[in-house]
């Protein structure tokens, strides 16, 4: 059935040529410098005091320069707060001092009038980040190759559960439902939810699924790539259970808040932020014990002697926690299964927080709500969560994102499109491929150094967790 599911003749569509590498999304200290201000240009016009045998004494020679270089006065005074801004520095005003470093990467995201996901396309070429989806159209179809598979080991339910966290423009949906638009049986008994917060996103979704609205009364619609419902939430819980499930988080996690802790005389300390004298945002470390400190103690817990040996930071995701928790009770009463795709670590997190605009590496604090903020998914947590939730499923991985891709037959399908398609379209497949399960620079690239692809299959990591009953999923074998 892989083999029917991989060489499909379909065409291929466009892919993404971006110009901007695709990020690995190293770690960046939050201390970084900005790069100060540039003293300012002389004055457009000079004039020069010259004497020579071939000018009067006292002669005054005017150089116009204004048809060189004319820039506006320059000011040190500080441009004027942003909506969230204010309303971080009201918060941390309120409160009587700084805020967790959690609530604030909340805030910078989700709020509702200001956060970065809620009023724009922000992935691609001409956003700040590009997404395994964006990269390929090979990525959605591997990711309808598992769910079909875990769809014949769930029993083939006449009506499941397709539930997609954060799917940004739809993209990876869409891939996934016309990879599988043969298999019937299996598209008919889907209903998409799509749990989105970012209206606009939403309405990306709803355009790139092609929907028709069926109803006024609630977020529901009819997607026209494979006449299934598909409908909008908020949040999971509001998604409804007592159906067979099946989730996909894909860089859903890396955008759940994290809280820091770091090592100090004092034991261990909650790093926070807060304002300074200069009226700029800063990190200072609490005075006391936070409530975030339990998670710290529970976390603890699941690491090794070795790792809390070496650690001087920590970095832990209550919300990760407890997502995952609510997810396998679900896949546990339910049946089912969820695919968690990320880049992260089988292993403690330390201090992996970082902020990207315009595809480049910026200081967390700086202009809040202008950049995407995102931290190193923590595996190992997801693994306990799960466990601790519930004793009817169980957890695969985490493997490479190359092996779970290659293992589903990826390399068949890039063999198969390459068969249809042009020298254009033959170059992005194939720059595609690389930056899917390839590792650093691709080295056939003959292009521009600065377009190099590179390969992010050793630096995200998938895992899954199922329903006990139904075996182990693929390619977790």
């Amino acid at each position: 059935m892989l083999r029917r599911l991989l060489t499909q003749t379909s065409s291929p569509r466009r892919l993404l040529s971006s110009k901007t590498p695709f990020f690995s999304k190293p770690s960046l200290s939050p201390f970084s410098s900005l790069p100060s201000s540039p003293d300012p240009p002389s004055s457009a016009s000079s004039h020069v005091e010259e004497s020579g045998s071939s000018a009067a004494a006292g002669t005054t020679i005017s150089v116009d320069r204004s048809a060189l270089f004319n820039p506006p006065d320059h000011s040190h005074e500080p441009t004027p707060d942003s909506e969230l801004v204010k309303h971080l520095k009201s918060v941390i005003k309120f409160r009587g001092g700084p805020i967790s470093v959690a609530e604030y990467m909340e805030e910078v995201l989700t709020n509702p009038r200001s956060g970065y996901y809620m009023n724009r396309d922000v992935f691609g070429a001409q956003g700040d980040f590009i997404t395994s989806p964006e990269v390929s159209q090979m990525f959605g179809e591997m990711i309808g190759v598992w769910t079909v598979c875990l769809w014949e080991q769930m029993g083939k339910p006449e009506r499941v559960n397709l539930i997609e966290l954060g799917p940004g423009r739809g993209t990876l949906m869409v891939d996934l439902l016309r990879g599988t638009s043969k298999f019937r049986n299996f598209t008919e008994s889907l209903h998409i939810h799509l749990v989105e917060c970012s209206p606009a996103l939403q309405k990306l979704q709803h355009q790139n699924l092609k929907c028709t609205d069926e109803s006024s009364s609630e977020k529901k619609a009819i997607s026209s790539l494979a006449g299934t419902p598909v409908h909008w939430h908020s949040t999971l819980e509001e998604v409804p259970s007592g159906v067979p499930t099946i989730i996909i988080a894909h860089e859903f996690y890396d955008a759940l808040p994290v809280h820091q802790f770091q090592k100090s005389p004092r034991g261990w300390c909650e790093k926070m932020v807060d304002v300074g004298e200069d009226s700029q945002f800063r990190f200072v470390l609490s005075p006391q014990p936070t409530p975030a400190a339990l998670y710290l103690v529970k976390r603890s817990t699941w690491a090794t002697p070795e790792e809390k040996e070496k650690l001087e930071h920590v970095e832990i995701s209550p919300k990760s926690m407890d997502l995952t928790q609510e997810i396998a009770k679900r896949i546990g009463s339910d049946g089912g299964g969820a695919l968690i795709i990320d880049y992260g670590k089988d292993g403690i997190i330390s201090d992996s927080l970082q902020a990207i605009r315009e595809h480049k590496f910026v200081n967390i604090l700086d202009d809040p709500g202008s950049a995407d903020l995102s931290a190193y998914v923590d595996f190992p947590s997801i693994k306990h969560s799960a466990e601790e939730a519930s004793e009817n499923v169980s957890v695969h991985g985490p493997m490479t994102q190359s092996q779970f891709l290659g293992s589903l037959g990826i390399n068949f399908r890039v063999d198969s499109l390459l068969q249809n398609c042009d020298d254009e379209q033959a170059e992005s497949l194939r720059s595609g491929y690389w930056r899917l399960v390839g590792d650093g620079e691709a080295p056939f690239w003959e292009g521009p150094d600065e377009q190099t692809p590179i390969g992010m299959g050793e630096r995200y990591l998938a895992m899954a967790i199922v329903n006990r009953n139904q075996g182990t999923p693929a390619p977790f074998q």
